[in-house]
C-alpha cells in the first residue's frame, strides 16, 4: 500500500473502545490534534482507547510522548482506562519498548481489532501552533516520556534542555 502524501489519523470516537487508525507516519506534525482528540474522548468519559498501527510507516518521540501521557492520564482514572497498541510492527513495537511505554501501554499482538461502529472518520488537522505553543507540545511529549521511564531523561536530556529554553526566549 503506498503511503498517503498526509497523515491522517481515522477515529472512530463512537466505539467502546475508541478506535484509532494510523495512516502513514505518526509524528511532531499531527500529535497535537491526536493529543487533543484523546483529551476530548477523555472529558467526555471515554476511558478505552485501541491505536491501530497496521497502517503506521514510522513514528516520533513526540508520538509516543503523546501517546505516554494519555496511557498516564488514563491511569489515573477510577477506574483505570486503558490504551491498547494493536498491530504493531517489529520497527515500532522496538521503539516502543526502547522506551519503556510497555509498562503503561497494553501491546496486543493479536490481529484483530474489537469491534468497530465502522463511522471511522478523519480526524481533523489541529490549529496551526506557533513556534512557542509547538515547543511546548512536545517539550510535555518528551515529559511524558521521562515520566514513563526515568531512564528516557539521558536519552532526552539534549531536546529537553533546547525546548525549555526556545520556550523562555518566547
Amino acid at each position: 500500500m503506498a503511503e498517503p502524501a498526509k497523515p491522517t489519523y481515522l477515529v472512530d470516537a463512537d466505539s467502546d473502545p475508541v478506535i484509532v487508525r494510523i495512516e502513514g507516519r505518526a509524528s511532531f506534525q499531527n500529535s497535537a490534534s491526536l493529543n487533543d482528540f484523546i483529551a476530548a474522548m477523555i472529558a467526555r468519559g471515554k476511558t478505552r482507547f485501541v491505536i491501530d498501527f497496521e497502517n503506521c510507516s514510522s513514528m516520533d518521540s513526540t508520538f509516543l510522548g503523546v501517546l505516554a501521557g494519555a496511557a498516564l492520564d488514563l491511569l489515573k482514572l477510577q477506574p483505570a482506562g486503558s490504551l491498547v497498541l494493536a498491530r504493531v510492527g517489529p520497527r515500532n513495537l522496538e521503539l516502543i519498548r526502547n522506551l519503556g511505554l510497555e509498562r503503561i501501554l497494553h501491546i496486543d499482538t493479536g490481529g484483530d481489532l474489537p469491534a468497530s461502529t465502522g463511522a471511522a472518520e478523519a480526524l481533523p488537522g489541529a490549529a496551526k501552533l506557533d513556534e512557542v505553543e509547538n515547543a511546548r507540545m512536545v517539550l510535555a511529549a518528551h515529559e511524558n516520556l521521562v515520566a514513563a521511564d526515568e531512564s528516557n531523561r539521558a536519552k532526552f536530556q539534549d531536546v529537553l534542555a533546547f525546548l525549555k529554553e526556545r520556550i523562555q526566549q518566547g
